[in-house]
């Protein structure tokens, strides 16, 4: 058995009691005991900025398919915390679990109210992240190890989110103290629902949608994996919730969104029963539009979180707080005759009728239609893969809208926050999680935010397959830009100012090999070879920088300055009349 040395070795003793195994950190004065103790524990795996840290531990729990390890963010005072601010608020968006060690000065150098600050990079870390972690604590005495714990381990049927330890230096390095008695949380989280009513009233809904959410472990659909199977009305899922579903499932019907698939919306609108389990229908899920959300439709809300279940801006029949398992569990032992035919064949031709790549993008030279380069990198996952598709932008949208995936992936994206440069610090994460590929999608734009990290995936030759959307910029502002103010660009390319490097040159510079990959070769026999090995590799996509990003919700602004948008099955372009006659079935358009 290892011996405690100090304070900082038992609060690390707790994390591995809680299957903490990974630490990603920065190095610095004010953690230099507790990384010392970290060392002794845990795989501690340096980077270069601190919010990589935060997003590679928030990617590595969150990509729990065959494992319940779990990591860590280490950071010193200061700008340390600063810089991850980001990856917290990320994090806390999303949901997911994230333990941040901070730390800070002594305790006798702790600035008074009165002042700025006293000890030298001190700041004031508790209250810098009071509204974007689920809890927190200044360690500026040796607190019971019991009491920390109930601070980390989150409950089961609680929401989840990051919890912050902010640890002064003498404290890490205090004498030990005496385990006080663990108290451990409840396993079964209490419910006292009654779902009876909405039951009994099942059979009388003829076109009804299962919508999965975030909510819903991967897990859970594994291990009832025939019962989703047989369910004989559409099941589509959010974003959070992608790899739930393999594309090829016969009642899966995508996946609806602001920037979603326009099949998945087209069927979603037409229900006249959306149960919503285990996602907190936000704007992003119901559209900007929300008073057009589900217009034909009851809805089931199924969430954790009372505040969620009693926003305004939701119209629901049913709301249940409760696990979202709980309900499943109940709903899929429901006997569901099958009265849906009609609806499920009328949802398959839709999905038949709409292209997952639309004629309306029209591509110019020698560059790739991104959709089209999306649904043949598709056809080419294997079930171990990870598939991150950044976190905002084109490669994310395309991404998230032409993506198959097949079971077995893990697909992760953080698009709560949806801040630029997460996808290879995320890509890190997973790649540290599962030892497996990881196929990372991101814009050069984008991935210019955090390529410092470049030197991370090198240092340790993580088997990262990063494929760059290099499109000269922003491309997702240009676009806005010139929809809404005729092509008045501002920052979003070289010719406004935006300065990118030569992607070859930076690759080539951390001894990563990189391949601009050609339209008209496709993802040939050469590319496989490349991306089969299990070697760090980028991959340039040419995209045209003028390239259009169709379908999408778009917005018109009224007189009094207001953004007024469509609702989710109206994206743009508008379609042929003789196209909508045999989708909309059941809208008068």
């Amino acid at each position: 058995m290892t011996t405690l040395d100090n304070y900082g070795d038992q609060i690390c003793d707790l994390l591995v009691d809680l299957n903490y195994t990974h630490c990603f950190f920065v190095a610095g004065g004010n953690i230099m005991h507790i990384l010392n103790s970290a060392s002794k524990k845990f795989k501690c795996i340096p980077v270069i900025h601190e919010v990589s840290a935060g997003i590679a531990a928030e990617f590595f729990n969150e990509a729990n398919r065959d494992s319940n390890s779990r990591a860590f963010a280490l950071v010193t005072a200061g700008p340390g915390l600063t810089n991850l601010i980001t990856a917290i608020a990320g994090a806390y968006l999303e949901s997911r679990e994230l333990l941040v060690i901070g730390g800070q000065v002594k305790t006798a150098d702790l600035k008074t109210e009165s002042l700025r600050q006293n000890g030298i990079q001190e700041i004031d870390g508790i209250s810098l992240v009071e509204s974007v972690t689920l809890r927190r604590l200044r360690l500026d005495k040796t607190f019971e190890i019991s009491q920390v714990r109930n601070l980390i381990e989150i409950e089961n049927g609680v929401r989840k989110g990051p919890v912050f330890l902010e640890f002064c230096l003498d404290i890490q390095a205090a004498p030990k103290i005496k385990k006080s008695a663990i108290s451990e949380p409840s396993d079964a989280p209490k419910h006292d629902n009654d779902f009876s009513s909405f039951f009994q009233n099942f059979s009388s809904y003829k076109r009804p949608v299962l919508l999965l959410g975030g909510g819903v472990s991967r897990s859970f659909v594994s291990k009832n994996r025939v019962a989703f199977e047989e369910i004989p009305f559409p099941i589509m899922t959010t974003w959070n919730a992608a790899d739930r579903i393999d594309s090829n499932q016969q009642n899966y019907m995508g996946r609806p969104n602001t920037w979603g698939q326009r099949s998945a919306n087209v069927i979603l609108q037409q229900a006249d029963l959306i149960m919503a389990v285990g996602t907190r229908l936000g704007l992003q899920q119901t559209g900007f539009n929300w008073q057009g959300f589900g217009p034909l439709a009851d809805i089931v809300h199924v969430d954790v979180d009372a505040y969620e279940l009693n926003r305004a801006n939701l119209k629901t029949k049913f709301k249940y707080q409760c696990d979202a398992h709980y309900f499943l569990a109940q709903f899929l032992a429901l006997d569901k005759t099958d009265l849906y035919e009609d609806w499920i064949d009328f949802s398959k031709s839709v999905r038949e009728i709409l292209p997952l790549s639309e004629s309306s993008n029209v591509v110019q030279g020698d560059f790739w239609n991104p959709y089209d380069f999306v649904l043949q990198l598709s056809q080419i996952l294997v079930s171990s893969d990870s598939i991150i598709p950044s976190s905002s932008g084109a490669a994310e949208t395309v991404t998230m809208q032409a993506l198959q995936q097949v079971d077995g992936n893990t697909v992760i994206t953080n698009k709560g926050l949806a801040s630029m440069g997460y996808g290879l610090a995320g890509a890190i994460g997973v790649a540290f999680k599962t030892g497996k590929r990881v196929i990372h999608l991101e814009g050069d734009g984008g991935f210019a935010q955090n390529l410092q990290e470049i030197g991370t995936v090198a240092k340790n030759q993580l088997p990262i397959k990063t494929f760059l959307f290099c499109n000269s910029g922003y491309a997702s502002i240009r676009m806005t830009q010139k929809s809404y103010f005729g092509g008045s660009y501002m920052g979003c390319d070289a010719e406004t100012g935006l300065g990118l490097p030569n992607w070859e040159a930076i690759f080539e510079a951390y001894g990563i090999g990189v391949t601009t990959l050609n339209p008209k070769g496709g993802l040939n026999d050469e590319f496989l070879e490349k991306f089969n090995d299990l070697s760090p590799r980028a991959f340039l996509i040419p995209i045209h920088p003028e390239q259009t990003y169709y379908p999408k919700i778009t917005s018109k602004v009224l007189d009094n300055g207001q953004m007024e948008s469509n609702p989710l099955h109206l994206m743009t372009p508008e379609l042929a009349p003789e196209v909508a006659a045999r989708v909309y079935r059941y809208l008068h358009i």
